[in-house]
């Protein structure tokens, strides 16, 4: 799947695009900031939403306040698919960063249990709906724009900060927690604290709105105005493969990006027994060597073709994800499991890297976001968003390695659909 050669750009346009990038990227670190700085601020404010008295019933509602974002995606997917199709990409990604800028100042001043009674947990989920809608539309929005607007022969290069920043949101979400944690009480925390993430994510989206209102629009008038535009039953009758293709891929994907992200640091605790400190330094040093690691495979992907990436992402995941975390299962060396971890994420940037580029690639621009953004948004959901879930039930029933296997088939699946990938991508290629 590599390009024809990169045509010459001038200085100006250069200048143009790269701000488009930055611009559109900034908007997707946002987005998944506020998104995920409710899980990990929710240790603090589950007692003032959920009082029960007994702790782990606190964290369970809110974890299922949290999940509800995920059943959300697929329908922003739709919706923010539909509208970038119809109306354009850069009228799609203001709208998604305002609502998820919306969400967060809701949640940063929304009266707790003691003050509205049950009102309280409702609105919360609510807002959490809202946002949910919000970051299902981001990721097929921003994809198709930034591979849109990308220079032709370094897409995959500049595709690849769609999850530099998508990783650098979480890692900012921790930080932000850590640092408040270092200056106030516990007490203090929960009391007020913990509202203190929310107001600085709807600041950022504010910046954030301000450089996407500068953006220039990637989709033709003529496509915007097709009368098959952003319609599902366009993308079903003519692009039906194509968005099972990606739906096989991304399957695996999900779950395995969640299985050693998300699900990892429970798993260190809970399965390897590492103290939930270490385990947090751990993963910590992992997500920034993972972020860092998006841009290099990217370029990788430019040289050697977007489907051997994925072909290689679907092998190698298939023959190491089983003997990984059995390892990390009886592992007590923060080191070795530092190492191992990271040669996952490795294995996994063959695929995140590219993954919005290779998906975008697959349609034409009239559906290209609906695409993108629905068939990421329903494997996300479905495989991705239980990944944590999965893996507690087998280990419940004792019988973890059952998960292990799980991923490993599923990387199985992930590596024949890419064999379906075309040699030459379908749409984009040719693009300037």
């Amino acid at each position: 799947m590599q390009e024809p050669p990169q045509p010459q750009y001038s200085s100006e346009e250069r200048r143009k695009r790269i701000f488009a990038i930055i611009s559109a990227s900034s908007g997707n670190l946002v987005e998944w900031f506020d998104f995920y700085v409710y899980s990990f601020a929710s240790i603090y404010f589950a007692s003032q939403f959920f009082p029960s008295g007994n702790a782990t019933a606190e964290f369970l509602k809110s974890a299922a306040v949290f999940a509800v974002g995920f059943l959300m995606r697929p329908i922003g997917g739709w919706m923010f698919g539909r509208l970038a199709d119809r109306v354009g990409r850069k009228k799609s990604m203001v709208v998604s960063v305002l609502m998820m800028c919306g969400g967060s100042l809701a949640i940063a001043v929304l009266p707790t249990y003691a003050s509205i009674g049950v009102a309280a947990p409702i609105l919360l989920l609510i807002i959490r709906m809202f946002q949910g809608l919000s970051v299902g539309g981001e990721y097929g929005t921003t994809a198709t724009y930034m591979s849109e607007v990308a220079l032709r022969g370094q897409r995959g290069f500049f595709s690849s900060f769609q999850y530099v920043t998508l990783i650098g949101g979480q890692l900012l979400a921790v930080l932000t927690v850590v640092i408040l944690e270092q200056f106030l009480t516990s007490a203090e925390l929960k009391a007020w604290g913990w509202r203190v993430p929310f107001a600085v994510g709807a600041v950022a989206a504010l910046v954030s709105l301000m450089l996407r209102r500068q953006l220039h629009e990637t989709i033709k008038a003529e496509d915007r105005n097709s009368k098959e535009a952003g319609t599902l039953a366009s993308l079903f009758k003519h692009h039906r493969a194509a968005f099972l293709t990606v739906l096989g891929y991304t399957a695996g994907g999900s779950l395995i990006f969640y299985t050693f992200t998300t699900y990892m640091q429970k798993y260190l605790v809970n399965t390897a027994g590492m103290p939930a400190k270490t385990a947090s330094v751990v993963m910590t040093g992992c997500l920034f060597l993972y972020m860092c690691m998006q841009p290099v495979f990217g370029m990788l992907a430019d040289r050697i073709g977007r489907r051997h990436s994925m072909m290689l992402f679907g092998a190698f995941g298939t023959l190491a994800t089983f003997p990984i975390l059995a390892i990390l299962h009886v592992n007590t060396s923060p080191v070795v499991a530092f190492v191992l971890i990271t040669v996952a994420l490795a294995i996994v940037s063959l695929y995140t890297s590219i993954s919005g580029l290779v998906k975008a690639e697959m349609f034409p621009p009239e559906v290209r976001a609906l695409g993108v953004g629905l068939s990421y948004a329903i494997s996300n959901a479905i495989f991705g968003g239980s990944a944590e879930f999965v893996g507690l039930s087998f280990k419940n029933l004792g019988h973890e390695s059952w998960f292990y296997i799980y991923v490993t088939v599923m990387m199985a699946i992930a590596f024949l659909v890419s064999l379906r990938l075309p040699k030459t991508p379908s749409y984009l290629h040719t693009d300037h």
